[in-house]
This record gives structure tokens, C-alpha cells and sequence, in this order.
């Protein structure tokens, strides 16, 4: 029996029982959720190739240490916090001289992020995290007199993907959310019981290159018209997998998956405005470096990179560059196979000249 303040007696919660060897639901890997006190059993899901329940597996850390080449001394900026591993790594090339600063909308994962990074001995004096959008980085640089390295990682975090609340994949079944701050905009599932047709298809897209943007967008509205609200991550993909019915059997079950990631995708990238954010940020990028400062991004699908590549090339031909990668940096096939989330992965860079912006 546990007390309450009162002296009132409650029963003893019990941890939820699972089916089976191994865990299957989010919140049943109770191991996997407390890093700290089942490191054996983290360590063994990696090795399998697999992200334990609740954390992020960094993608190219190598690669881009390698290429920010950071000092002691110098002030850094990681404009997508997470779980902290890429922050981690750019704070330990400080040795102690220095300080970084980082961004993060998710209110909830960036308070145990930086929880977890103070307890390893970045505390205040090394890190300061601010709760906003990386669009804002002209603030912060002026603010602290410019960045010696910036890095900007754009995919979304394996925690928030693999936490069926948060409704990012459709894979198991949660509330159609796809917001990364909760707390604010629209849900995903909001997003839907207005739009039309022709919007939908539109974003389809745009923002993911689906092939099948019009069946789907089409298929969509009339469920919702008929009263049918999209509002679970379920019902969306059953959407899906019916709007398919028509494609023959031996390719419908991988295209069935493929679209689903991709409908996904688009509807994450609208309700986040992420296009809008990155384009933003590029913007404003050449003015938060200091000359001679250093830029490493990473992108996870076609609509980022092409963004990213148009802006730096740009910026090389204008002048406010002085190199930047013409070619993309992909991660190992090693790292490919220890971590399937690095697949995607793009990585492009460039050096700041001494031009005035």
C-alpha cells in the first residue's frame, strides 16, 4: 500500500503486463523508457539495430565533427536540440571553454533533454536551451555577437515518432496530432475537416511527391463529407490502404506502406509549417555566422534538400560562401545498418566568407 498526504491508504499501482517474450506497445518497454537503470538492455536493441523506446539515435556525428572542426572557446548553435546527442558531442569538442546554444519546440522532450545533458555535466554555464523555433536564430545571434558552427538537424526525433500519443506514425494506432509542440496550431486531424480536394492533392504533393496525391486527397474529403471524422492515426491509414484496393496484390502491401509514410510526411511538414521555417532559417543563416563559421545540415527527403542545395548554392554564387558541399555526405552503410533512420539521411555544408550581409 502506498499514503497519500492525507495518511489515506491506495493501492499499489502494478507495472502493465505484456503478451509475450519482448514488449511491443510504446509504454509497456518500461527498460527501454529508463535508459539510466537498464543500460543493458538499451545497449542490446541497439546492437539489433533498433531505437530503444524513448530515445534518438544521432545520424553522421562523425561527419559532422569532422567537418564544424570546433575549438575551445568557440560559441555554437544546434538549431533542433532532441534528444541531445548531437549536442552532446559538439559540447565535448568545447572541453569545458565555450558555450552552445539550442533550440526546440517540443516543450516536453527538451525538458528532459536538457535534464538529462545538465546531469552529464553541461549545465547552464556550457548550454543555454531556448524554447522556440530555429527561425528565430537572427535573435539569438545577435544577441551572443554570431556562431562559430551551426548545426541544423531537420528530422523529427525517434521519440516523438515512436510515442503513439503524439500521432506521427501509422504504425500504431494515437490521436491524428503530428504537431511538435502540442501546445500549439492545429492537430493534423484539424487540418483535415476543412480542407478540400484540391488542397489536400496539393499538399500531397508538394511537401512528399506522392504519386497517388489525387486518389488519396479525394478519398479523404469524401470520408470526412460523409461525416466519418479522420481523427486516429488508424483511420487514416485504413483510408489508405482502401484508396489501394486497386493495385495488384504482390505491390499493393509495400506501396500500401510507402504512401502512408509519405501522407504522413506531408501532413506533418504542413501542420509545422516546416517549409515555411526552413526557408526562413536559410535566410537568415549567412547573417547568424560569424566569418569563417561553419554550417552542417541535415535533411531526410527530397522537397528539405532541394531547399537547402538552392540556398547555399546561392549564397556561394553571391559571394556570402566561400565553399559549400556540391555534393551530398550520406552516412556509412555501417551506420545504415546499425540505425535504419540514417537511410534517408543527406548532409550538405558550407563556409561563411568575410562578406558583409
Amino acid at each position: 500500500m502506498e499514503h497519500t498526504e492525507n495518511g489515506a491508504q491506495t493501492p499499489h499501482k502494478r507495472r502493465v503486463r505484456y503478451k509475450g517474450k519482448y514488449p511491443k506497445k510504446f509504454e509497456e518497454k518500461y527498460k527501454e523508457l529508463q535508459p539510466e537503470k537498464y543500460q543493458d538492455t538499451v545497449e542490446h536493441v541497439i546492437r539489433k539495430g533498433n531505437t530503444p523506446a524513448g530515445m534518438h539515435i544521432s545520424i553522421m556525428v562523425k561527419e559532422i565533427l569532422d567537418f564544424l572542426e570546433i575549438k575551445p572557446g568557440q560559441v555554437g548553435f544546434d538549431a533542433t536540440l532532441g534528444y541531445g546527442g548531437h549536442t552532446k558531442a559538439m559540447l565535448q569538442c568545447l572541453q569545458g571553454e565555450g558555450h552552445m546554444y539550442a533550440t526546440d519546440v517540443d516543450p516536453e522532450e527538451s525538458a528532459k533533454t536538457r535534464k538529462r545533458l545538465a546531469e552529464q555535466g553541461f549545465g547552464e554555464d556550457m548550454l543555454t536551451v531556448k524554447l522556440q523555433n530555429f527561425c528565430t536564430i537572427d535573435e539569438i545571434a545577435k544577441e551572443v555577437g554570431g556562431f562559430d558552427f551551426i548545426l541544423a538537424d531537420l528530422g523529427v526525433s525517434s521519440m516523438q515518432i515512436d510515442n503513439p500519443k503524439r500521432g506521427f506514425s501509422y504504425k500504431v494506432d494515437g490521436p491524428l496530432d503530428l504537431r511538435l509542440n502540442q501546445e500549439k496550431g492545429i492537430s493534423a486531424a484539424e487540418r483535415l475537416d476543412t480542407i478540400s480536394v484540391e488542397e489536400l492533392a496539393g499538399m500531397l504533393d508538394e511537401n512528399s511527391d506522392e504519386p497517388y496525391c489525387e486518389e488519396i486527397a479525394e478519398a479523404i474529403v469524401k470520408e470526412i463529407r460523409r461525416g466519418n471524422r479522420i481523427d486516429t492515426t488508424t483511420k487514416l491509414r485504413q483510408v489508405i490502404e482502401n484508396t489501394l484496393e486497386f493495385l495488384p496484390e504482390k505491390e499493393r502491401k509495400d506501396t500500401v506502406k510507402k504512401t502512408c509514410q509519405r501522407v504522413f510526411q506531408a501532413l506533418r511538414i504542413d501542420v509545422n509549417r516546416e517549409f515555411e521555417v526552413l526557408y526562413e532559417f536559410m535566410e537568415k543563416l549567412p547573417g547568424a555566422l560569424k566569418p569563417g563559421g561553419r554550417v552542417a545540415i541535415l535533411t531526410f527527403h527530397s522537397g528539405e534538400d532541394r531547399l537547402v542545395k538552392k540556398a547555399l548554392k546561392d549564397g556561394y554564387k553571391s559571394g556570402i560562401y566561400t565553399d559549400y558541399a556540391k555534393d551530398v555526405i550520406r552516412p556509412s552503410a555501417q551506420e545504415c545498418a546499425q540505425n535504419g533512420r540514417a537511410r534517408s539521411t543527406k548532409m550538405r555544408w558550407a563556409i561563411r566568407s568575410d562578406l558583409e550581409v
